[in-house]
């Protein structure tokens, strides 16, 4: 059999723990250009690939052949290539496992007789033309848009909650669409339940048709539909959350990572990325502005503001008449014993109520008590398959572990000793809703009607279309009093709430997780935000803190709503323990069926490590179980990687890679290297 003609360098879902992470070589009776995508034998199946240039490999005669052509697909672009390949190799991974992994599944899986369906029906055009009238600016949105106009960036938007940063995107996005017709632009948010009402606002702006979206939430053919209107530059604006930063935009020129500062950002599984970071890469190779957009910035771009990487604008002000929320901190030591809700915070409440206003009560505990316990003997509610308790939910009597999801009924007694007895410990948002409407039972609305206390957390929104219809009785004032974990305390602009309390927030204060007082500090600043967004309330907005700690220093920052305090007193103590952004990490982490395998490994890699050229740079710290030890009945371990400098670190983590390979052990499962570790 003759050789092939050309000979080509395609990437494949294979994962850098293979140990063969590509490109691999195929052989083609036709040229193909860089960024093809092609279907091509892989072992024993056939998978779809992207030809990633011609192959530079010698020819050993013995190289597969390209299966198939998807005919008519636009090849990814230069760009877009680019971006994988800086992704692959930044974050320890295989080019071909992150490209593929961006593609959207159903494409991976058409057969290219049905693609060449699929592709007959073409992809529409989706023109940008203004459906509504943009409303008058204040100085300082005018000011960070002329800025946004004149300088390259990239941007630090640091703008108070409501201070009107959605309409200085909305701006920046129709006059970027308006100076190129081929101009397309990123949005990004941190999480699906922020994306309807942002979608609502664009399209509102530019007219349905100009905006699709990119998420996980989408169906398959959603998700290809949205991909390919991208990818031909037919959907000019694309609204989506940390996968959107992968998206094929062959004409971009804006990105905007609303709530920048949010862990949501960092992908948790596979190629552990940051798409805030890759949005920054991308725009600076693709010669896009990036505007990153928060209240709270993450202390990583506010220290680059800070020195001037960044071009900071500042919009400290509401709009119109709005205020922020005047601070209460609630003094838990002076309240009765066993108080859940402080009684001036109660007769708060009232007041809104009365009043036809709205409450929301914050708290980031899902479910009706985190354990249930025997009072007789030392039984708890343990998850056998995790080092966790299940969490009792009242609404359906069962015990649910939030790691893997193991559920049983609730005992009728304790299955130790077979006591009756057994009873909730803590409170998690389902208790407080029923404590709730015990407290208001005897409350009425201004017509004479009961209270309404509504709930929203991930067990209420379950079902398609549970999240909208819930918020929208928020929104029509169907709900006098909301509970709520983080989903409902950050991003939407409830016009009716005065008052927003948090009644647990001190865990944080005090966490082995040295991000956790900025993580804290942003929530809470998000939560008070909701208070007080309607002008003609916004005088008596209030934000109520329940806290066994009321002199801590960041509850007064809080009080003062002074972020740039409350970040430099956060940077010096980073500075001078050499945390980030001052030193940059990397977590190895391992799973096996016992933590002393986990840990064996460990200790083998950091061994092994010493003899790297860039060993004196980087400190490898002991291993030591994770925070959750057990999950599944998989026991994990971790290990941190540190340098002051990050192209060291990257050096050391890249020659490190084959070194991890050979270190396999019996009883090991897996294990992955984490940059830039969000939680440690």
């Amino acid at each position: 059999m003759s050789p092939p003609a050309f000979r080509l360098a395609v990437v494949v879902p294979t994962p850098a723990h293979s140990g063969a992470a590509g490109p691999f070589t195929y052989g083609s009776e036709q040229p193909l250009a860089a960024g093809s995508l092609v279907r091509v034998p892989l072992g024993r199946r056939e998978v779809l690939g992207v030809v990633w240039g011609d192959a530079t490999e010698p020819p050993r005669g013995d190289e597969k052949p390209v299966a198939a052509v998807l005919e008519g697909l636009p090849a990814l672009g230069e760009g877009w290539r680019r971006l994988v390949d800086f992704a692959a190799g930044y974050y320890q991974r295989g080019v071909g496992e992150v490209a593929l992994a961006a593609l959207p599944p159903q494409l991976r899986e058409l057969t290219p007789a049905q693609w060449a369906r699929r592709a007959k029906r073409g992809v529409a055009a989706t023109p940008a033309d203004p459906g509504a009238a943009a409303p008058a600016l204040s100085s300082e949105q005018s000011a960070a848009l002329e800025r946004l106009r004149a300088e390259p960036g990239p941007f630090l938007l640091h703008g108070t909650t409501g201070s009107g940063k959605t309409e200085v995107y909305l701006r920046a996005v129709a006059e970027t669409l308006a100076a190129d017709p081929d101009a397309q632009a990123l949005v990004m948010v941190p999480e699906i339940n922020l994306t309807p009402q942002l979608q609502a606002r664009f399209a509102e702006r530019f007219g349905a048709q100009g905006v699709v979206a990119l998420h996980s939430g989408l169906t398959n053919p959603q998700r290809l539909k949205a991909w390919l209107a991208a990818h031909a530059g037919a959907a000019r604006i694309v609204l989506g959350t940390r996968m959107a930063v992968f998206a094929s935009l062959p004409h971009l020129k804006l990105v905007i990572v609303d709530e920048e500062h949010d862990p949501s950002y960092k992908q948790q599984e596979g190629a552990r990325y940051s798409a805030r970071d890759l949005a920054l890469y991308r725009g600076k190779s693709e010669g896009a502005k990036v505007v990153l957009g928060s209240a709270t910035p993450s202390l990583e771009s506010w220290h680059a503001s800070e020195k001037g990487r960044y071009t900071r604008l500042e919009m400290p002000s509401r709009i119109g008449e709005g205020r922020l929320p005047q601070v209460r901190l609630v003094d838990m030591n002076l309240q009765p014993k066993k108080t859940v809700v402080a009684p001036g915070l109660v007769a708060a409440i009232q007041e809104r109520i009365a009043r036809g206003e709205q409450a929301l009560l914050f708290l980031n505990r899902r479910g009706y008590a985190p354990v249930l316990a025997c009072g007789n003997c030392e039984w708890k509610s343990e998850c056998p398959h995790c080092s966790a308790f299940r969490v009792f939910h009242k609404v359906d009597r069962t015990l649910r572990c939030h790691h893997c999801g193991f559920t049983e009924r609730v005992p009728r007694a304790c299955p130790v000793c077979g006591n009756p007895d057994i009873l909730p410990l803590g409170r998690g948002t389902e208790r407080l809703e029923e404590h709730l409407a015990e407290l208001f039972a005897g409350t009425t609305r201004p017509g004479g009607q009961p209270v309404r206390i509504g709930r929203i957390d991930a067990d209420t929104t379950r079902t398609k279309g549970a999240l909208e219809a819930q918020l929208d009785e928020v929104h029509t004032g169907a709900v006098d009093v909301l509970v709520g974990t983080q989903m409902v305390a950050k991003g939407h602009d409830f016009r009716r709430i005065t008052l927003v309390a948090a009644l647990n927030p001190d865990t944080a204060l005090f966490s082995s997780d040295f991000r956790a007082p900025e993580r804290l500090f942003a929530l809470l600043m998000q939560a008070g935000g909701r208070a007080g967004r309607d002008a003609a309330r916004a005088g008596h907005s209030e934000l109520w803190v329940q806290t066994w700690h009321p002199t801590h220093a960041l509850f007064g920052a809080l009080r003062k709503h002074d972020y740039a305090a409350f970040a430099a007193q956060q940077l010096r103590e980073r500075e001078a323990a050499a945390m980030p952004p001052f030193s940059f990490q990397a977590l190895v982490r391992a799973e096996a069926r016992t933590q002393d395998v986990a840990q064996q490994f460990l200790r083998a890699a950091s061994e092994a490590a010493q003899q790297l050229p860039d060993a004196p740079h980087v400190t490898v710290y002991p291993p030591v179980p994770m925070a959750v030890q057990r999950v599944a009945d998989v026991e994990r371990a971790q290990m941190v990687a540190e340098g002051i400098s990050r192209p060291a670190l990257q050096r050391f983590l890249a020659a490190w890679q084959p070194l991890l390979h050979e270190q396999r052990v019996k009883g090991l499962i897996r294990w992955a290297v984490d940059v830039d570790p969000q939680a440690i």
